[in-house]
């Protein structure tokens, strides 16, 4: 069907079953491990803008890093530049997976989403 990029985390149930749907539906998977290879900065903002979420949906929330850093209260007071530095530099941070085709964004695994986005 189509090639996607899917940035994932091996432990993360959520990731493997997306990768089971989409390799189920035809999909072939470049797939980037996001903590050992997590977007960069320049693919972050295209991936952000690309989605249509807020910025701060790509953020693990009940992450263990997220709140040691104790980013709740946080990142209100940090520019969009400096969020996307962090998520940038500890892949631990992104919710995930992330999905995307350079046209098409996909954030966390749902399978209705999925079906209406990368569905054949």
């Amino acid at each position: 069907m189509s090639n996607l990029v899917i940035f994932q985390y091996p432990k993360c149930s959520t990731c493997r079953n997306a990768m089971k749907w989409l390799r189920s539906n035809g999909h072939d998977l470049e797939i980037r491990h996001i903590v050992e290879e997590p977007p960069t900065v320049s693919e972050l903002n295209e991936l952000i803008d690309n989605s249509g979420l807020e910025l701060k949906k790509f953020f693990n929330v009940s992450g263990e890093v997220y709140k040691s850093l104790g980013l709740k209260d946080k990142l209100g007071n940090m520019t969009r530049e400096e969020q996307i530095e962090l998520l940038s530099s500890n892949g631990m941070l992104i919710k995930r997976p992330i999905v995307s085709n350079g046209e098409h964004v996909t954030l966390g695994f749902k399978e209705e989403q999925y079906a209406n986005i990368w569905g054949s």
